[in-house]
């Protein structure tokens, strides 16, 4: 019997219910929030930086799916791979036997990640956090792990222990026992140090939320206090590495840090099969995994699959290749410098700030009595609502996806597939200051949608 499943046939039919479907089915919140915002675009397909809606104009991605869209989107090379793996017919997840892409990834993986020996994968950065707060746990024999106000380390139980946003803890108590400190203090993380307890400390070497980097000197002076304490420091690379900030890792911009665990994911799927991993040094394995009994002690159903493990070869063969981390540095340094030009001309514009293809724009208090009086309107009803003012008109004037950076931050972050160049950096630029004329401007056409964000603020208080 044949079996007569179309997919080209059922998006045709029903593609149309994109968003009833999820209202009725998933986040019930989720379209009601794109309407509200007018977000609620129908995208038909993408290619490298760019997508198109249904009537076929062309958007610029900046946000290149939260970091996963590394290479753009369909890139052929990521593409032709999966496709061989799935003409291979391989025997996959077996469960008892050692197939070659695993091994050959990790050893890719690892070329790249000096000081580090073996490779655990996964299926998310979440999963990566969650191994790595296990592994130090095990392998020191203590309990408490640090990690920095205001960090985004994933959602799972586990990994939201180590969150720094109030807003995504509320109402899942109890966590893990951890606690924060701020990034940059070190005499916070000493002084939990001494307390004997530390398993480890997990720290994004530059915080997506807010686009904050850390300080220099920071993770060298962080890491000597760790092996000081006998803990260990985790680096948390799952939207910095890969060559997002303009090396391969983020915490390489600082010469001597050398992390016990590395987290990794996103980017690494090529922006078609979830996958994670979870670098680490050989003597916490070896612990971890100390014995044939111990064997599956920590393990995922999915991980190491073919298609996953041929897609994560597939990107690191083209970041090598067509040079994407150069091209991250350069073209970064060219968009933040363009952007960086301009905060003298707006007094709106507070602050530019990041490395490579990672930026954070950040908006502040004007000097003006009118404009700074619109501004206390916005920041009465809730913080971060400019923010908002101005990612909305870049996609609806301009065609061109940001997100901001965090609730109730005046930040918008920047993250778009590394594969952007000059054309790229030229079109946000003069859609990003026709934006910002707008704004300090007298037509008030942004100023309107802003009261329109107040009325939602106050209505969901």
């Amino acid at each position: 019997m044949s079996n007569e499943f179309d997919l080209a046939k059922l998006l045709a039919e029903r593609g149309g219910e994109r968003y009833e479907l999820h209202a009725r089915h998933l986040n019930h919140q989720l379209p009601r929030m794109l309407r509200t915002i007018g977000f609620d675009k129908v995208y038909e397909r993408g290619e490298g930086a760019y997508f198109w809606d249904d009537a076929g104009n062309d958007y610029l991605d900046m946000l290149a799916g939260f970091g996963v869209m590394g290479l753009g989107r369909h890139h052929p090379v990521v593409r032709k791979a999966l496709h061989d793996v799935l003409d291979a017919s391989l025997a996959d997840l077996t469960r008892f036997d050692c197939p070659p892409l695993p091994g050959l990834l990790a050893e890719k993986l690892l070329a790249h990640s000096p000081h580090l020996d073996r490779v655990f994968f996964c299926n998310s950065g979440t999963e990566a956090v969650e191994t790595a707060l296990k592994f130090a746990r095990y392998a020191t024999g203590r309990p408490r792990i640090l990690y920095c106000g205001h960090a985004f380390h994933g959602l799972t139980a586990g990994s939201l222990s180590v969150n720094g946003e109030a807003g995504f803890r509320d109402g899942f108590a109890p966590l893990l026992p951890d606690t924060a400190v701020e990034l940059g203090d070190l005499t916070a993380l000493e002084r939990e140090l001494a307390r004997g307890d530390v398993a480890g400390f997990v720290v994004e070497p530059i915080q997506g939320k807010g686009v904050h980097e850390a300080p220099p000197g920071f993770l060298r002076a962080a890491q000597e206090l760790l092996r000081r304490h006998g803990a260990l420091l985790i680096a948390d690379e799952v939207q910095t590495g890969l060559g997002r900030t303009g090396d391969f890792y983020a915490h390489q911009h600082e010469d001597g840090v050398e992390p016990d665990l590395v987290c990794v994911a996103k980017a690494l799927s090529g922006g078609y099969v979830p996958v994670g991993a979870t670098l680490g040094k050989d003597w916490i394995f070896k612990k971890v995994y100390s014995s044939m009994d111990r064997v599956l002690v920590h393990s995922a159903s999915f991980g190491s699959n073919a298609q996953a493990m041929a897609a994560g070869l597939a990107v690191l063969s083209v970041i090598e290749d067509e040079q994407v981390v150069a091209n991250a540095r350069v073209t970064g340094d060219l968009l933040r410098s363009r952007l960086a030009a301009l905060v003298d001309r707006y007094e709106l514009l507070h602050e530019v700030r990041g490395r490579g293809l990672m930026i954070g724009i950040e908006f502040g208090k004007p000097s003006s009595l009118k404009l700074r009086s619109r501004w206390t309107m916005l920041q009465a009803a809730r913080k971060g609502l400019f923010a908002q003012m101005v990612v909305v008109p870049l996609l609806q004037r301009h065609r061109i996806l940001t997100q901001v950076s965090g609730d109730r931050l005046e930040v918008i972050k920047l993250i778009p597939p590394l594969i952007i160049g000059e054309p790229e950096v030229d079109r946000f630029v003069e859609a990003f200051t026709a934006v910002m004329d707008d704004a300090h401007g007298g037509s008030g056409l942004m100023w309107d949608f802003g009261k329109t964000l107040v009325r939602q603020a106050v209505a969901n208080r």
